[in-house]
Order: structure tokens, then C-alpha cells, then sequence
């Protein structure tokens, strides 16, 4: 099973370092499991421009090729001006309507203060399930205050992601074995 970890934006460092925890928890969790870690701040994406995401190149057609190929996805975004980061939605805009068709995506959100705590439910949810998503119905929501020194010192945080990497993982595999079976019913 491959698992991506996203992380949304470009500036900031909080919500790469909740990315990586609970990307450091699946690793002990599932050591088996296959883990990759998108920091889009590392690489050089281009504008969707109506392409299909394999007529890119480079970073661009490295991220969505890396995207499309993993099992699962935790999405770990900032909340900016009450919405999701445009370097996030750019990465939506560069897959196709049916990219997250049989994968499972969780998320993480970052943000200044429990005012924007809904952004999740508003913006980021519909555009997850328009893309076919099986979505883990709980988020981590995580606020400023729970970060000191680029580490996450809310010990209730800490317990909710790593609830949110076992919640991924159990439907992940449950989504797995059902296509499994599936497809082992078919004659040819």
C-alpha cells in the first residue's frame, strides 16, 4: 500500500510539521507500508492550464503521477484568508474530475485560530468527494497555540492524529480488500 503525504503550501512550517508527524506515526504504526512525503514548497509547479496531468513535466507531472498512484492521501493544509491555500487548489485544478476514485484522503488542517475551523467542511470536503474520494470523516483541525518550536505540544492534537493515521489506514485497507473481492468475482 502507498500512502502520500501532502503538504499544501508553500509558506510556513506548521503544517509541514504535522504532515511529518503523522507521517513518522505511520512509519512506526505500519512499517510495511510504502510513505512518500509531498512538501509542495520543494518543488516547482506549474498553472493548470486544461491539460491532461500526464502532458506535464517535471515537478508538475512528478506530484500528480505520485498523487494518482498512492493508495491513500493525508492532505495537510493552512487555512489563508478563510480558504485552503491556492498552491492546493492548483494541485486539484491539475488532476483529473476522477483522481481520487478508490483512494482513501484524510486531512490535516493548520490555522491561526478555531474561526476557520469549517473551512474543511465547506471547501475542502465538496472538492474531495466531487474527485471521488473515500473521505475519513474526521479531520485533525490544529491551531497555532498547539505548536511551539516547530513541534506539536497539545498532547490531545498528538492523539488525534495518530487516531487519523489508524482511521486512514483501517479504511484504506477495508477499501482494498473490497476491490479485491470484487475483481476476484469477475470470470475472465
Amino acid at each position: 500500500m502507498k500512502v502520500v503525504f501532502l503538504s499544501g503550501s508553500i509558506v510556513g512550517s506548521k503544517t509541514k510539521t504535522a504532515i511529518s508527524y503523522a507521517m513518522n506515526k505511520l512509519a512506526e504504526a505500519y512499517p510495511d507500508t510504502e510513505a512518500e512525503l509531498l512538501d509542495l514548497a520543494e518543488y516547482e509547479i506549474q498553472f493548470s492550464d486544461g491539460r491532461n496531468y500526464l502532458d506535464y513535466s517535471g515537478d508538475t507531472k512528478y506530484v500528480t503521477e505520485t498523487l494518482m498512484n498512492a493508495d491513500a492521501i493525508v492532505i495537510g493544509t493552512p487555512i489563508f484568508q478563510a480558504s485552503i491555500p491556492g498552491t492546493l487548489k492548483n494541485i486539484f485544478d491539475l488532476l483529473p474530475v476522477n483522481a481520487f476514485r478508490d483512494k482513501v484522503v484524510s486531512m490535516i488542517i493548520t490555522a491561526g485560530s478555531a474561526k476557520h475551523y469549517l473551512i474543511a467542511e465547506q471547501q475542502l470536503k465538496p472538492i474531495l468527494a466531487y474527485m471521488k474520494a473515500q473521505i475519513v470523516q474526521t479531520y485533525v483541525f490544529i491551531e497555532e497555540i498547539d505548536f511551539h518550536r516547530k513541534e506539536i505540544v497539545n498532547d490531545d492534537v498528538i492523539f488525534r492524529v495518530n487516531r487519523l493515521v489508524e482511521d486512514t489506514m483501517v479504511l484504506a485497507e477495508t477499501y482494498q480488500k473490497i476491490r479485491e473481492a470484487q475483481e476476484a468475482s469477475y470470470d475472465f
